[in-house]
């Protein structure tokens, strides 16, 4: 972990947010069935998610980005490639676990979530795709009130991606 007050990537890179729009889809003629999900839907509920270092969101630093997100609704499936700003950041594990709390929080239990980190982009990209993608890992670190305190803090967000902290 970085020293108090030192951050590990002091001068990340910023970069404009889009706007996407959503196709109308037509509605299901039946009550019963599952609400649809494609990629710009998964994006939009991480999109703003906070960096824990930076007081910008994932999509604002590249971290999260819709061509790193697969949904395959049929199978009830999603994978999301996420990309550290450098390759050594501390954080990524964070990030990806801010990642996951949210989607345990928004989506429908259907669905079966893969968070890895984007191929090449981390020096323990294998670790930390382990730990991510591990239940058990994960819901220990959910039991940690400090961890949790954090996580919640980077997904404290308004609809306009502003941060209340």
């Amino acid at each position: 972990m970085a020293a108090v007050g030192r951050k590990i990537n002091a001068n990340p890179v910023v970069y404009k947010t889009e706007r996407t729009e959503r196709k109308l889809e037509k509605e299901s003629d039946t009550e019963d069935a599952p609400e649809p999900f494609d990629s710009l839907e998964v994006f939009d509920l991480i999109r703003n998610i906070n960096d824990p270092e930076h007081p910008l969101t994932l999509e604002q630093l590249r971290v999260t980005q819709l061509k790193g997100i697969h949904v395959d609704d049929k199978k009830n499936y999603i994978k999301i490639n996420f990309t550290p700003t450098i390759p050594h950041c501390s954080m990524a594990t964070l990030i990806g676990l801010s990642i996951r709390v949210k989607l345990i929080r928004s989506l429908p239990p259907r669905f079966k979530v893969d968070i890895e980190i984007t191929p090449g982009t981390h020096n323990q990209e294998k670790a930390v795709n382990k730990q991510l993608n591990d239940k058990e890992r994960v819901a220990a670190a959910l039991e940690n009130a400090n961890l949790l305190n954090v996580v919640d803090k980077c997904l404290s967000n308004d609809a306009d991606g502003v941060a209340i902290f």
